[in-house]
């Protein structure tokens, strides 16, 4: 539906802690156009260069609240609306490197009335500035 529009390509940053990179992140939308409650988006899978990122090492924050990816399974009070730009961090020693890379975006939504449970994909080309 809106796959195009799932990473926010001026959003990527290198994520540190105590003046070392221990990660990167960037803005991330839910493409279905009602928005769903946390507990109901099963996965938000992300591919750096072809390699994919483990599920543990994947964070997500909105409105000032952050879950891992296991956590987000019970909550049960709260959503990602439509349009709504969540930050998805990913933990990794050093974060990015300088330069373009090719993220990946996959996330898998449990909407009541399908048969199937879908995943949607974006790419993008993204760069982080030296």
């Amino acid at each position: 539906m809106f796959d195009q529009h799932m990473i926010c390509e001026d959003t990527v940053a290198n994520v540190a802690e105590n003046g070392a990179a221990i990660g990167f992140s960037f803005g991330a939308r839910l493409p279905y156009y009602r928005g769903l409650g946390l507990s109901m988006v099963e996965d938000v899978a992300v591919t750096l260069d072809g390699e994919a990122i483990p599920r543990e090492a994947v964070r997500l924050t909105l409105r000032g609240r952050t879950w891992t990816l296991d956590e987000m399974e019970n909550e049960h009070g709260d959503r990602w609306n439509f349009g709504e730009v969540a930050t998805v961090t990913v933990l990794q020693d050093g974060g990015l490197s300088a330069g373009e890379h090719r993220l990946e975006l996959a996330e898998r939504m449990r909407i009541s009335y399908l048969p199937f449970v879908p995943t949607t994909r974006c790419v993008k080309t993204i760069s982080l500035a030296a």
